[in-house]
């Protein structure tokens, strides 16, 4: 039996990672024509979501969780002028408008609520009753308004057959057939916060020996967003400053990024296989940054 030496080794995991990129390039390619004739309709019929282009290079709206799963973030427009909320207040309401004995729970450390007013300019359709409540934009109710114009996107696009709605009571969820076959794609509304970052993103920890201070402040000022995922709170994302740090991942000259594809491709193929695994690959991505010292 030939021992696996560690050149034996890099040229497997060398192979194996060029195989997965030719193979994920070619669906991402197809899925952002998808998404592109998706969104544009959508905007077309509520000026509240915009369009994503297609773009021949990396589209920073469509995230790969794992080869047959994705993430697109679909930017909402109208929201200008961001600032932290000034003060705390208890909310008493249900989705459907009834009144609550009990407050409803605070947000969890990456959640947070979002008011109108806390948006120096937003165009009126955002104070309308179908997104908002008592002044909150709820995330439940972006979603209901949003999952019905993909419905109604994918019955007016030249996309039959090709695309259809998945039922999932929480998120909006499609199935996309490609050429390599069928992959589900998770469209969630976000609100684009840049410039600005989140006091509650207490970012790096302390003691950390990476980022140095002016990479800190270089990432931070990208921004973050929040995606419209949960019933009331919207979730803090940093999708983009995330995808900074791991092109940095090894500019002390490390080996981090062949640790990461090793540990993805295990995942892949042995720890999580399937279309829709409990750990993705940005679950290790995270966790590849946050470690980092």
């Amino acid at each position: 039996m030939k021992s696996l030496t560690e050149e034996n080794l890099e040229d497997c995991l060398l192979n194996k990672v060029d195989l997965r990129r030719q193979w994920i390039s070619q669906m991402v390619e197809e899925m952002q024509k998808v998404v592109h004739h998706l969104t544009t309709e959508i905007s077309r019929q509520d000026i509240r979501f915009q369009a994503i282009p297609y773009s021949d290079t990396y589209n920073e709206n469509i995230k790969v969780l794992a080869p047959t799963q994705f993430l697109v973030t679909v930017p909402v427009k109208g929201l200008a002028g961001y600032r932290e909320a000034q003060q705390q207040r208890w909310r008493y309401y249900t989705l459907r408008g009834a009144r609550l004995p009990c407050p409803l729970r605070d947000p969890e450390r990456l959640q947070q609520w979002l008011e109108v007013e806390q948006f120096t300019k937003s165009l009126w359709q955002w104070h309308e009753a179908d997104v908002t409540i008592e002044g909150d934009i709820v995330p439940a109710k972006v979603l209901q308004v949003f999952r019905k114009l993909v419905e109604n996107a994918i019955e007016t696009c030249p996309l039959s057959g090709k695309v259809s709605m998945l039922m999932d009571s929480t998120v909006v969820r499609v199935a996309v057939e490609t050429s390599s076959g069928q992959v589900e794609a998770e469209l969630t509304p976000s609100v684009e916060i840049p410039t600005a970052w989140s006091k509650k993103a207490q970012w790096p920890s302390c003691l950390k020996r990476w980022p140095a201070p002016e990479r800190v402040q270089c990432i931070k000022s990208f921004g973050f967003s929040l995606l419209a995922c949960s019933n009331y709170h919207w979730q803090l994302s940093f999708l983009r400053a995330e995808q900074v740090l791991l092109e940095q991942l090894d500019e002390d000259g490390g080996c981090r990024r062949k640790c990461f594809q090793a540990l993805r491709q295990m995942k892949e193929d042995v720890w999580c296989p399937g279309k829709r695994p409990v750990l993705t690959s940005h679950h290790l991505q995270v966790q590849k940054c946050e470690r980092r010292l």
